[in-house]
């Protein structure tokens, strides 16, 4: 199995690659405008990548390209339908940086509260302003908001509550059993958070449903003087809104992620919110720490192996949650030759579409059991011609999928 990391990666991971007997070709300076040709050029079955951008284009030429491994959780880098339209897996690493991200997230935090970059800049300029930096309002026994509730947020939310803080949070899959647990007070809205919160942290996962989510009316909501931060995806925030808030507002944010982020090897960055006095960046880099890339690393490597044995990669995020299927055609058989290829030929003359199917062996390799799942109910006929054309068909029948 051919494997092109596109990306940085974690050398253990690929000595790890190699030793299931994957051939590597690693290189990390590629952009998305030189992908398609390097796609063509190695032809891999296994596409790993980390911030590089895998526009249409890569899936458009690749050849024998099966799997995309985002060496990370989220996926927005990725043309998933250009993807899907092509048969091709693609799988993250949930959770393996967790902790970093929560570690940075509370970085931002505490560098919003006591203005931490701010002061470090006049102190390189050769400025003493003591009085000023002394206002700050602290972090005991204030409300941290979490809008997200997932692995990171969960690590932010065990941070703020060892900082003293009281804690509120909304998510969609969020119940009042779980935010109990949590020992977190369960909001109804995004809207909620902010109303409630001193400090907002945003760690919801980027897509069409939360574009924009930090809004107009998100930042109306806030507190005077809150702290916004956000280490999930630029596009969860509207940053003009934003901006104003922290201009007439007097709200402070830390952000590590911003829309329009430059591509790998573009140094110009050009943001007036990452501009603004009342903001505190990094530079996407919330999961950049060696113990987060080493368990990214290593289960970048799980995915590929998995897939290399069995077929079926794990995490893969494009396959769809309900076909269009409406029947289900059991078809007990002999474990012989030709069978399914009978089985097949036959639903395809008749015009019917294989939506998913699964071939069970049974003990002793002598029968076994096809499970065929179709977009319509085939014929008596039809299925008198599957039962009478092989003499190696046990039996054959039809249910309605509900």
């Amino acid at each position: 199995m051919k494997v092109l990391i596109a990306d940085k990666f974690e050398p253990s991971g690929i000595t790890a690659l190699e030793e299931i007997g994957c051939a590597v070709t690693f290189s990390p300076d590629l952009t998305p405008d030189t992908l398609p040709d390097a796609i063509s050029e190695h032809d891999p079955n296994v596409l790993v990548v980390r911030s590089t951008k895998v526009p249409a284009p890569v899936f458009e030429t690749a050849q024998k390209l099966s799997l995309v491994v985002r060496a990370g959780a989220g996926v927005d880098n990725i043309d998933l339908a250009a993807a899907s339209a092509r048969g091709i897996n693609v799988a993250n690493c949930p959770g393996q940086n967790s902790i970093a991200v929560a570690e940075l997230a509370w970085g931002l935090i505490l560098s919003c509260d006591r203005r931490i970059p701010h002061q470090t800049a006049e102190l390189r300029a050769g400025e003493w302003n003591k009085k000023e930096y002394s206002k700050a309002r602290g972090l005991y026994g204030r409300t941290l908001g979490v809008v997200g509730v997932g692995s990171i947020g969960r690590e932010v939310i065990k941070r703020g509550r060892a900082f003293g803080m009281k804690v509120v949070a909304w998510s969609r899959s969020l119940t009042d059993e779980a935010a109990e647990d949590l020992g977190v007070r369960r909001c109804e809205s995004p809207l909620d958070v902010a109303k409630r919160a001193d400090v907002v942290s945003i760690t919801i996962a980027a897509n069409p449903d939360t574009e924009n989510l930090v809004d107009a009316a998100f930042c109306d909501a806030l507190k005077p003087g809150a702290v916004v931060v956000n280490t999930s995806r630029g596009s969860v925030v509207d940053e003009a809104a934003l901006l104003k808030a922290i201009q007439e507002k007097g709200v402070r944010a830390g952000l590590d992620v911003y829309r329009n982020e430059p591509g790998s090897g573009d140094r110009s960055f050009d943001s007036a919110i990452a501009k603004e006095i009342g903001v505190c960046g990094t530079h996407h880099i919330g999961a950049s720490t060696d113990q987060s890339q080493t368990a990214i690393a290593n289960e970048a490597v799980r995915v590929i192996r998995e897939y290399k044995l069995k077929g079926a990669a794990p995490n893969v995020l494009n396959l769809c949650d309900k076909s269009q299927a409406t029947r289900l055609l059991s078809v007990r058989h002999l474990n012989k030759p030709g069978v399914l290829a009978h089985v097949v030929g036959e639903i395809g003359r008749a015009g019917i579409n294989i939506e998913e199917m699964d071939n069970t062996i049974y003990h002793g390799a002598e029968a076994a059991c096809a499970l065929i799942q179709l977009d319509e109910e085939p014929t008596q006929e039809t299925i008198a011609s599957i039962r009478s054309g092989s003499a190696h068909i046990l039996s054959v029948n039809m249910t309605v999928i509900d």
